[in-house]
Parts: C-alpha cells; sequence; structure tokens
C-alpha cells in the first residue's frame, strides 16, 4: 500500500509538473521589443552633448569617432538619461546593454572608465548602449519619488519598454539583446530576465546578490541605498508585500529557464589584481586595504548569494554558466575578465547562434 501510494504520489507529480509547462512555455530568444512595451510610450533618441554640467566620463570618449553619446528621454520618469553608445560595424546586428553599478556611472565607477568595454566589443560588430545615470536605485521602478535621487525612479519601465524599441531603431539593431551588470545592477539583470521571459538571449550577472529579500540580501540593499540618502521602503514599500517577492531574484529563478546565464563570483580574498603591485593598486597600501577589507567583505556576501542561486538553478534543472573563483575582490579588474570571459563562454555563441 506504501508503494501504491507514492507511485500515486509520483504519477501526480509529473501531472501537474507537465500541465504547468504546457500553461508556460519556454522562453524565446529575440522577443521584439514591441512585445515588451505593450503600448507604452517609447524614448525621443538625440545625438550629442546636452545639459549643461559636464559629466566625467565624457573625457573619455572625447576624439572616438567610433563612439556615440547619446540621451534618451524617458516619459516615466520625464528625463532625459545621457548613454553611451558603441554602434555595430554593420546594420541588424544585437545590443549588447550594460548596466553600471551602484554610483549609476555618475561617478567615476562605471563601464567606460574603469574597463576596455568599447575597445573589447568594437571587433565584435555587436551594438553597446550603457547608460551613465541611475546612481543607487537598482534600476527598478520604485514606489515612492525619491528627491535625493533626482525624482521619479521608473528605471525597469525605461530599461526594458521605453529605451529598447526606440535604440533598436535608431541603430537598425537586430531583436537579439544581451544585458550584463556587476555588484548592484547584477541583481538587476536577473530580474530584468525574470520578468519579462524571452527578452535577453544573454545575461550576464557578476559579483550580485540575486536573494534581495533574505536577512543577507537585505543588508546588502541597505549598504547601498544608504549611501545615496535613501531607504528600502521608498524603493519596494514594506517588506512582505507582492512587489518585495517579484524581485527576488533567488524566489523566482525559474523564470531564467531558456536564458543563456553567466554567473561570477569571487570569494573575497586577495588576488593577483588586489595584491601590491597589481595595476590598479600601484603600491598604494590604502588601495589594499579597501579591496582586503571593503572589497572582501562584500564579495564574501555575494559569494554565498551566489552559491544559494546556483543551488536553486540545480534543483530546477536550469543550465547556467558559473564563474567562482577562488580568490579576487568586489572591485572593477575581476569584472573586466568576465566581460571578456562572459562573451567566450556564452554572449557569443547566443547572440551570433
Amino acid at each position: 500500500m506504501k508503494n501504491l501510494r507514492r507511485i500515486v504520489a509520483t504519477v501526480a507529480a509529473a501531472s501537474i509538473a507537465l500541465s504547468a509547462a504546457q500553461v508556460a512555455p519556454m522562453a524565446v530568444a529575440g522577443t521584439p521589443a514591441a512585445d515588451i512595451a505593450a503600448g507604452t510610450q517609447l524614448s525621443t533618441i538625440e545625438e550629442g552633448p546636452k545639459g549643461d554640467t559636464v559629466p566625467r566620463w565624457r573625457a573619455a570618449i572625447e576624439g572616438r569617432s567610433d563612439v556615440k553619446e547619446m540621451w534618451a528621454y524617458s516619459p516615466s520618469m520625464d528625463r532625459w538619461v545621457p548613454m553611451v553608445v558603441l554602434p555595430a560595424s554593420n546594420p541588424g546586428r544585437p545590443i549588447v546593454y550594460a548596466l553600471n553599478g551602484g554610483d549609476g556611472g555618475e561617478g567615476r565607477a562605471n563601464w567606460i572608465m574603469q574597463t576596455d568595454i568599447l575597445d573589447f566589443y568594437k571587433d565584435k560588430d555587436v551594438n553597446v548602449v550603457v547608460p551613465m545615470s541611475g546612481a543607487f536605485s537598482y534600476y527598478t521602478d520604485w514606489q515612492e519619488e525619491a528627491p535625493q535621487l533626482g525624482g521619479k525612479q521608473m528605471w525597469e519601465t525605461f530599461l526594458t519598454k521605453e529605451l529598447p524599441g526606440a535604440i533598436e531603431n535608431h541603430l537598425n539593431a537586430s531583436s537579439k539583446r544581451a544585458i550584463i551588470g556587476m555588484s548592484m545592477s547584477a541583481t538587476t539583470t536577473l530580474l530584468y530576465a525574470e520578468h519579462n521571459p524571452g527578452f535577453y538571449d544573454a545575461v550576464g550577472s557578476f559579483s550580485g546578490m540575486a536573494e534581495t529579500s533574505s536577512p543577507l540580501g537585505l543588508f546588502a540593499i541597505d549598504q547601498t541605498l544608504n549611501r545615496g540618502g535613501v531607504n528600502k521602503n521608498m524603493m519596494w514599500g514594506p517588506l512582505g508585500t507582492a512587489t518585495w517577492h517579484y524581485n527576488d531574484a533567488l524566489i523566482n529563478s525559474d523564470k531564467l529557464r531558456g536564458t543563456n546565464l553567466y554567473v561570477s563570483n569571487a570569494t573575497g580574498l586577495l588576488g593577483e589584481h588586489d595584491v601590491w603591485s597589481a595595476p590598479r593598486v600601484q603600491y598604494n597600501s590604502a588601495n589594499v586595504a579597501i579591496l582586503g577589507i571593503e572589497g572582501g567583505v562584500i564579495e564574501g556576501a555575494t559569494n554565498l548569494a551566489t552559491h544559494n542561486l546556483k543551488a536553486k538553478l540545480d534543483r530546477e534543472g536550469i543550465p547556467a554558466h558559473f564563474e567562482f573563483r577562488n580568490t579576487g575582490t568586489h572591485s572593477w579588474a575581476w569584472w573586466q575578465d568576465d566581460l571578456h570571459k562572459s562573451w567566450d563562454v556564452t554572449f557569443n555563441a547566443a547572440l551570433n547562434g
């Protein structure tokens, strides 16, 4: 009788799983931007400098004929968002969206000033779009306005609905696309893929915190938002609500099925990019201390979260490339390594296959 009950339970579970699979089809890559926008007013794109202030990153692209400064108007936020854009050499090519970390590109800690992203992708014949705003926003849609961050924060609406159709048309790009993020935005890239199955052919999440509603995740969010003078209730409302559940990439990991994933993390222990003689350290003891203490603690925390994500994806039978390093801190030299390796092991095949 016990064996019979076990067989019946197994058959029932299989039936439920089959029904779920029929109701929720696999993600299909190359989803048109219009399907995600669903009637949302699209951005307006303008090329060239705008505004009265001179951003720090502008000097890094001055004199480059292959790179353009563009601005996109966001109807939902009622503001112009600056972008650094590397157009592909040929029409009908994919787009790689690269999201910055905590300072949103508004300071010096961004893809343009800290890595070789433009030179690396130059010969790959892909379009590269790097928004240069969004400090301490998690690039998400906020429950409350945040005057400290410049007003309304509707970054997910902007980056997944308003911008893609407009910029892909402006660049004459294909509907193949990838997105990468590091630190703060490594959480975001996973969420975007979960909220819009099939929209991204490949996703890169470097040193991110997939779990946002666990004690570990809440600690990480607080550390980021406090730097901007804002708090998590302003972002997603009271804890335990549907909004928090929706924005927890670990809880919703089953929605990553069908997306090519590259997820990385180090241990927080000093590695080759963190030592005294490394180019970014330059024999400066203060730099070593920052990397070893602050960068080490943060990377150790994200390492645990990333292992939790891998364990859950393994249980769900969802394939992903996990790049775990035995050494390395929460810093740009390692993310540049990920930029290169993610192309070799995941992005190239996903975008050109």
